[in-house]
């Protein structure tokens, strides 16, 4: 079976569905999604977006803020752009129906996270991300020029190079390779421009904030095809995450502690003080890195932020999913400090992309999580994320429209999928034994603490793993769960060798081999690419 439109677009959060939105008047689009539509990174994102709408902030203030947060490894030129399109894209988001919450004199009600200088940050409630994802969700569902596709998993990239199997010096993206979860049947789906909106990869780490759906498909479908992936080795914990045994990887926002919350030990005396002028509000990487650091000297599990000081009506109003959410757990969070850990959370690596999020392969873009655009450098500044999507879908649907303009080649026959001598599995077990495997050995070896042996000793393993994993692939019938398999067992490896390449520690990045930052060596992205 093949399907074909102008545009095929895999992944359905802020970034994929605002691109859609921008070329659906004038194009077919077809979206392929994991789950359900809305189920994405996005929908889950609770603090806010950051842009300045505030007389009192200025563009250079919160470019100077992404630029602090990034280590100074961020592209100034990117952080720029993307910081005075901020207004743009949020003000295109307004348009389509995204209800922001103001305060009591009818203004935006912007609020503070870590790393900013400004209150900036727009929210809806403490679920600004589900307010996002379903004005998108109803705008796309409505388009007559847009084509959903639920339940459907990217397999891989169909190149031109690969179609006429040889190197080409300009090699081109046709497509991909989809599987229908529900038919089992691989789908070819042509287009003249292929969009990788596919998020993140917190998924490659046992534990993690992010949603069952990232599994880093995007970035190893890339680099599969050959495009160039970049500082992977920056994988963002966030330093707040629910500790509870019945808690699946809830995440508390950092507008939390930006409104007062202070992070404690279990005796109750609070530690940020020392580790960053700060304090709470600190950039996640040094959040993140402190609380590791208490847990281990004082031999505790979790520590503690406390609120209880702002006032249950207060917080009630402010925070109330997360309230509701704590309750059912048996937590006050008026009454009582959230018991909290660290966890992977934001991949600021990928796929390397230029200012309108073209990859090196022609009519492939890559915009979001999956991208490296060079706006985040060494880590993430809090609330830019959703910003970074809203801004690189609009420009990257631009220049799409501007390179289809001109003449096309005409499609090369693509054959469809050949499943060869393949047999379903009766071993389901060896997927479920290398995901646990992979996922302990990154949280044990490429955590928020690293080192040259403990790189070495991943990079070993997951070879090995991924040689299970390959015989696995072709003697089998194809799964999701295979899929997401194979592509988190190729992401762990590039972080890990993204990790051994970096030797210095800058931003999330820190090695006890090499703990200064090295500007007159390491100040530039790590990129690498398959062989061939």
């Amino acid at each position: 079976m093949k399907i074909t439109s102008d545009y095929l677009i895999i992944g359905s959060g802020i970034a994929g569905l605002s691109f859609a939105l921008k070329v659906a008047d004038q194009k077919t689009v077809a979206i392929i999604t994991k789950r359900e539509l809305h189920e994405t990174s996005t929908n889950y994102a609770q603090g806010g977006i950051a842009t300045v709408f505030s007389e009192e902030d200025s563009f250079e203030s919160h470019a100077e803020d992404t630029m602090v947060a990034g280590a100074y490894l961020s592209n100034r030129e990117i952080v720029d752009l993307v910081v005075k399109g901020g207004p743009k894209a949020i003000q295109g988001l307004i348009d389509f129906g995204t209800d922001f919450t103001r305060n009591s004199d009818g203004e935006y009600d912007l609020t503070r996270e870590g790393g900013h200088s400004h209150r900036r940050i727009l929210h809806a409630s403490d679920i600004t991300g589900r307010e996002i994802e379903r004005a998108l969700v109803e705008a796309v569902r409505n388009h007559p020029n847009i084509t959903i596709y639920e339940y459907h998993c990217a397999v891989d990239l169909i190149t031109e190079a690969k179609v006429k199997n040889r190197r080409l010096p300009k090699n081109r993206c046709l497509g991909a390779y989809v599987l229908d979860s529900n038919s089992n049947e691989v789908i070819t789906f042509g287009a003249q421009v292929t969009v990788l909106a596919t998020g993140g990869a917190g998924k490659v780490y046992l534990y993690t904030s992010n949603p069952d759906i990232a599994s880093g498909d995007g970035v190893a479908m890339a680099y599969r095809a050959g495009a160039a992936i970049a500082n992977m080795e920056f994988m963002q914990f966030h330093p707040t995450t629910l500790y509870h045994p019945h808690a699946k990887s809830f995440l508390i926002s950092e507008a939390v502690r930006g409104e007062g919350a202070v992070l404690k030990r279990s005796d109750g005396t609070a530690f940020m003080e020392k580790y960053h002028h700060l304090k709470d509000l600190a950039p996640r990487d040094i959040v993140a890195r402190a609380i590791d650091n208490e847990m281990k000297i004082n031999g505790d599990d979790c520590v503690f932020l406390d609120m209880t000081h702002k006032g249950a009506d207060y917080i009630k109003e402010r925070f109330p999913n997360i309230y509701e959410t704590l309750l059912k757990y048996g937590i006050d969070m008026s009454q009582q400090p959230i018991p909290v850990v660290p966890a992977a959370h934001y991949l600021c690596g990928g796929i390397k992309v230029d200012s309108h999020g073209q990859t090196e392969i022609k009519n492939l873009f890559a915009i979001g999580e999956v991208s490296c655009t060079g706006l985040h450098g060494a880590n993430r500044l809090a609330s830019n994320s959703l910003l970074e999507g809203a801004v690189f879908g609009e420009r990257a649907a631009m220049r799409s429209l501007e390179n289809i303009k001109t003449e096309i080649p005409e499609f090369p026959v693509v054959a469809a999928w050949d499943c060869g001598t393949a047999i379903n599995s009766d071993e389901e077990v060896v997927v479920t034994h290398n995901w646990d495997e992979i996922r302990l050995c990154m949280w044990n070896y490429v955590g928020i603490v690293r080192s040259d042996k403990r790189l070495t000793r991943a990079l070993n393993r997951v070879t090995m793993i991924q040689e299970e994993i390959s015989d696995y692939y072709w003697d089998f019938y194809i799964t999701s769960d295979l899929l997401e398999l194979r592509n988190l067992a190729t992401v762990a490896e590039l972080i890990i060798r993204c990790a051994l390449d970096r030797k210095e520690s800058r931003g999330l990045h820190y090695t006890i081999d090499h703990l200064e930052t090295d500007d007159i060596h390491c100040k530039k992205d790590t990129v690498i690419r398959k062989t061939f």
